[in-house]
């Protein structure tokens, strides 16, 4: 309950302030659980030294993870505002490039999936890609509290974005592949604990295998997605070529392929935005 008050409270800031005070009161209350939080302020410290390969000294970590905690205040006031998401909006705040890549995936006819990850933005990416490429769908996380769930749902459902909760059915993913749709997943945590176990900054962690599934067994394509906040608070879209299944391969092989791409794509933007990949517990989980 405690929860979802704070979250009717965020919603409330965001569309009452102007968009700059709201981002600056967001900020101001990151700093406070930045502070407050060692937990989560450590958990982050320890994944951007794993980032920056132990380059950063101390004072550099808790700069960057004070960050991090910055600019996911600032994609919650984001999230909360989808209700102003137009053809307008993006129009002025989204610098869109490689959708052609899109395209190119979706011409096969067998479906697309856009993996993108924690980082930047991945909700409006959605919402902005379900505006200009409809129909699409979105697989997420539930939330185990029904009011917050409820509250989730129906930010993701103010435009014409199509969420699939995990854990209740996988047909409507098949479903939306093979009406030659669009998908969208996050490769970078793994919530089923099915995944596979691959190296990830040189380290092993568990990477989600869904999408390398599904290309697998209906020859759909993954285009990379990644969308990432710029100083000026706009955003980047950007979109990778397509990645398609190896026909020569078995299953097991194939997924490790595919999924090792992914991972190496997602290592490339987390490596490039270490301050905008929002993972707050460490992301090595080893065995």
């Amino acid at each position: 309950m405690i929860l979802y008050i704070l979250f009717r409270i965020g919603y409330f800031i965001a569309n009452t302030l102007p968009l700059n005070i709201a981002y600056k009161t967001a900020c101001f209350f990151a700093d406070l659980h930045y502070y407050s939080s060692r937990r989560d302020r450590e958990a982050v410290m320890s994944n951007l030294g794993i980032i920056t390969e132990n380059k950063a000294d101390d004072k550099e970590l808790r700069i960057m993870a004070r960050d991090v905690f910055r600019n996911f205040a600032k994609y919650l006031v984001d999230f909360f505002r989808f209700s102003r998401i137009n053809d307008e909006y993006i129009k002025q705040k989204v610098k869109i490039s490689g959708l052609e890549y899109v395209d190119q995936g979706l011409s096969s006819g067998k479906g697309a999936i856009a993996l993108s990850a924690h980082i930047g933005n991945w909700e409006l990416g959605a919402q902005v890609l379900s505006t200009i490429r409809p129909p699409m769908k979105a697989v997420v996380l539930t939330h185990r509290n029904k009011l917050v769930n409820d509250f989730f749902t129906k930010q993701r459902t103010v435009g014409k974005l199509k969420p699939v909760e995990i854990g209740i059915t996988l047909r409507n993913c098949y479903k939306i592949l093979k009406s030659n749709g669009l998908l969208a997943l996050l490769g970078d945590r793994d919530f089923s604990k099915n995944g596979l176990f691959l190296n990830f900054f040189g380290r092993r962690t568990l990477i989600p295998k869904g999408p390398a599934v599904f290309c697998h067994r209906l020859g759909s394509c993954i285009v990379p997605t990644f969308i990432v906040r710029e100083k000026d608070d706009s955003y980047s879209f950007m979109f990778e070529p397509p990645i398609y299944p190896d026909k020569d391969l078995d299953e097991e092989a194939c997924v490790r392929n595919l999924a090792e791409k992914y991972t190496s794509i997602i290592e490339r933007y987390v490596r490039k935005y270490p301050t905008q990949w929002f993972m707050f517990r460490e992301a090595w989980n080893g065995d």
